[in-house]
């Protein structure tokens, strides 16, 4: 091993073990309310499992494709609801696209202003933004053009968002799902960029395990990450199903000062038998940081 890959490497071990000795010592509890990605209706279910909140998905539950009376449904439904919905997710549907020469901003800040509106309404704070389809880049398209018309969007929005007191959080995504955006280090770099207090950053276990994304992707984006999402990288199983270990996560994040939610976004085989067992594992793991 040369002397340059032998101080890199000796850094890694050493900011590896120092996330790992963090929970071993005092300093503020890191107690994040911890979630199920769901349709609301499953509120009780989730409630009486243990979970915190509800999150829902932007067009079932927001409506902005829909009139006014049709959103109202969610409301009145959020009313008996004994628990709230912060969050939503899949802001966009793959046909309203957000690279290559077919976007048509119009419609997109149309949709944007209604799900936020909305959103204000209900009591949603964070729309996760992932909507892989929505932004792959078209064949052919060169990748700096769709980074540069993408972050220009997003920084619109963002201006759009703060009206409603809401905050995006940009999803990583692994390459299985879109061709760009595939890790929270990509995500920061367009955070970064976009400077804008109503648009943060998502970090999601399952994709940083997918893609073999290491710790300090958390640590680079710091106090940008707002909201977290968590399955297991087997099958993107329910937490505990294979015995997962989500601490070094929760350890990095805790020392990057997250003060966001956890959702658990995962594939259930059957709802209401491991939703329980979910949500004590993913708790479990929290008190070990």
């Amino acid at each position: 091993m040369d002397r340059r890959r032998f101080i890199t490497a000796s850094v890694e071990k050493g900011f590896f073990l120092a996330i790992g000795l963090s929970g071993m010592h005092g300093g503020s509890r890191f107690n994040p309310l911890v979630g199920v990605c769901t349709n609301a209706t499953n509120a009780f279910l989730v409630l009486k499992a243990g979970g915190d909140f509800v999150e829902e998905a932007v067009g079932r539950f927001l409506k902005p494709g829909s009139d006014y009376e049709d959103f109202e449904k969610s409301l009145n439904f959020l009313k008996e609801s004994p628990l709230p919905v912060p969050s939503c997710n899949s802001f966009f549907p793959a046909e309203l696209r957000l690279t290559g020469d077919e976007v048509d901003e119009a419609k997109v800040f149309q949709w944007a202003e209604t799900a936020f509106s909305r959103a204000q309404q209900a009591g949603v704070r964070i729309i996760v933004l992932g909507s892989g389809g929505a932004r792959k880049i078209p064949d052919g398209f060169a990748y700096d053009k769709a980074f540069s018309q993408f972050t220009n969007l997003l920084a619109r929005m963002g201006e759009i968002a703060e009206k409603y007191q809401v905050t995006i959080a940009l999803e990583h995504l692994n390459r299985q799902e879109t061709n760009f955006i595939n890790t929270l280090e990509e995500a920061n770099a367009i955070v970064s960029k976009v400077n804008h207090p109503a648009v943060g950053l998502l970090c999601d276990v399952y994709h940083m395990l997918k893609e073999n994304e290491t710790l300090r992707s958390i640590l680079k984006a710091g106090k940008r990450i707002v909201h977290c999402h968590v399955a297991e990288k087997t099958n993107r199983a329910a937490p505990g199903t294979h015995g997962q270990d989500f601490v070094p996560y929760f350890r990095a994040l805790k020392k990057a000062g997250f003060k966001g939610k956890i959702s658990i976004e995962c594939n259930w085989n059957d709802f209401p038998v491991e939703v329980e067992h979910s949500l004590k594992y993913i708790k479990d793991q929290i008190n070990l940081v």
